[in-house]
């Protein structure tokens, strides 16, 4: 299944995607939380749109959409997980994943405006395969962890260089500005995806194609990953983790490029869909 949420901000509402358009679900009763995913919410849903889908309304086409994922407790980020951007960003590949936190406030909708912060001059992008955590996971053996996810997304972590390297203190600085997480389009569940790591990723800005790899190039997997994480937090149902970028952001760039005002930024992920930001400068 595909699931995805649409409508204004803050009137968001259950959806699912399928080859003849978006469904509204919000007869199911109830949203895509940390409630929804603990109770085994993909299961649930899957046999109430067996049952009652031919009674749901199609969404118009072009209607907004937020977050597949309603504010998760944490997103959980990882740090140069691609070895070719750990050399173009001048960083010693890691032998075991950096972390870091992305404020939950950061996330918004796949298509939605991103804006350039405060006193930014190093905006940067950066196309990242996330994995939504459907059951609990504390001290989870890498065997186990496949168990735990509820489904994979496109993630853009967007990043402020300045803030992140130049300003002290962690990266989680230029990591968590307002709308540095569009999330989505879609949750697709694991049985869509049947090999998380041979997916093909790409990024654009302005049409000229940025990032270009695929998820086999990731040095840390998935299972190991959600096994190492939960050696030093509990990951809630609906938590999200983005498993780092590939090469090509901005910094690495020679000379080093940022975004502005009015450039526009497209990225994708095989069976995973699509999504795009036009970048706006911050007002009061």
């Amino acid at each position: 299944m595909k699931l995805v949420r649409f409508g204004l901000p803050g009137e968001e509402r259950p959806g699912i995607c399928t080859p003849g358009g978006i469904y509204d679900v919000s007869g199911f009763g109830q949203d895509y939380g940390e409630e929804f995913f603990a109770t085994e919410g993909t299961r649930r849903l899957k046999a109430w749109w067996e049952q009652h889908g031919d009674s749901c309304s199609r969404v118009p086409d072009h209607n907004r959409l937020g977050s597949p994922v309603v504010r998760p407790s944490k997103i959980v980020c990882v740090g140069l997980n691609y070895a070719d951007h750990a050399t173009e960003s001048g960083q010693v590949i890691p032998d075991e994943p950096i972390l870091f936190l992305k404020s939950t406030t950061a996330l918004c909708g796949p298509n939605d405006e991103v804006i350039i912060p405060k006193n930014s001059q190093k905006t940067d992008w950066e196309v990242e395969l996330a994995v939504v955590i459907g059951v609990r996971a504390s001290q989870v053996s890498e065997k186990d962890a496949p168990g735990h996810i509820a489904g994979y997304c496109l993630l853009n972590d967007y990043s402020e260089r300045e803030f992140q390297m130049e300003r002290q203190g962690q990266w989680v600085k230029g990591k968590s500005c307002d709308t540095f997480a569009p999330l989505g389009p879609w949750l697709v569940t694991p049985d869509e995806i049947p090999d998380p790591h041979q997916l093909d990723l790409w990024l654009l800005v302005n049409d000229r194609m940025m990032q270009q790899s695929n998820t086999s190039n990731m040095i840390f997997k998935v299972p190991f990953l959600i096994h190492y994480i939960s050696r030093f937090m509990t990951l809630l149902p609906g938590d999200v983790i983005s498993t780092g970028t590939p090469p090509g952001v901005g910094l690495a760039q020679k000379p080093p490029l940022y975004l502005v005002p009015g450039d526009r930024v497209r990225l994708g992920i095989e069976g995973l869909g699509e999504s795009a930001q036009n970048l706006i400068a911050y007002s009061a």
